[in-house]
């Protein structure tokens, strides 16, 4: 799909970021990453969405991470809350294509415009498909998603990028991954019509990269994405104590206070 130079990514990093990036000691090289952008688009347009993701997959990409990409535009996701839905009555379901990636990873990335101030229709179906696996547990009893971290890249010209990211960022925590500080980052350009992020401009300048909010927050976003999944890796996720759902399964309440003793 078309994208970016490497000259445009490091158009979107200050000097000071880069040297930062190229100076972190800390070993992120084990971890991998996957990266979902949710554009309406047709996978043969340029997205503004993966341009932002460009920068974040460079960030990645300085610190050893291997990511993986996926236009989710190329699928088809089936309406439904189950890992694969061709078992419930629809022809075509490609999750199950995508899924293993998503187990795979440390890191989970949604890219998404903004569309009448929220997450596209993709996004949503999306974290739909998160949600699929919500009955499933890790090899410790936890929910499936325990041990992962989650993010979320926002692009439109319109106000919304915190409320796009609390519902994404929430769906995110429903389902088990973990949500760091900072864990968004986004661009919008006046409200109305205008450019995008990374469109040309007139001056052939690209709209946006020269923005330091967006600049700070994507380095912010990508750097605690880093240490939070680092910090889970190094642990073998969070401990298996009071967070089990085997344990509740036969009618125990383990951790809950007895009401006998209060």
């Amino acid at each position: 799909m078309p994208s970016t130079t490497n000259g445009d990514w490091r158009m979107a990093l200050s000097h000071k970021q880069d040297s930062i990036t190229t100076g972190c000691d800390i070993d992120f090289s084990d971890l991998k990453a996957v990266f979902f952008n949710a554009t309406l688009k047709h996978p043969s347009q340029d997205s503004h969405t993966d341009t932002l993701l460009d920068v974040v997959a460079e960030i990645f990409a300085s610190q050893g991470v291997g990511v993986t990409r996926h236009r989710l535009s190329e699928y088809t996701l089936a309406p439904g809350v189950y890992p694969d839905m061709t078992e419930h009555g629809w022809d075509r379901d490609d999750w199950p294509k995508l899924s293993p990636d998503v187990f795979d990873a440390d890191i989970i990335v949604l890219g998404t415009p903004i569309w009448l101030g929220e997450k596209s229709s993709i996004a949503q179906s999306f974290i739909e498909k998160l949600y699929a696996h919500s009955a499933e547990t890790n090899e410790q009893g936890q929910y499936a998603f325990y041990g992962k971290v989650g993010g979320c890249v926002v692009t439109g010209n319109e106000d919304g990028i915190k409320h796009v990211a609390a519902g994404v960022l929430y769906a995110m925590s429903h389902v088990g991954l973990t949500i760091p500080p900072q864990a968004d980052c986004g661009w919008i350009g006046e409200a109305g019509p205008g450019p995008s992020y990374g469109d040309e401009q007139d001056d052939g300048s690209r709209a946006g990269f020269d923005n330091e909010f967006t600049q700070r927050n994507t380095t912010f976003m990508a750097f605690n994405l880093l240490h939070a999944a680092r910090m889970l890796k190094d642990n073998g996720g969070y401990p298996a104590v009071g967070n089990v759902k085997t344990d509740w399964g036969d009618g125990n309440k383990p951790g809950w206070p007895n009401p006998e003793h209060r």
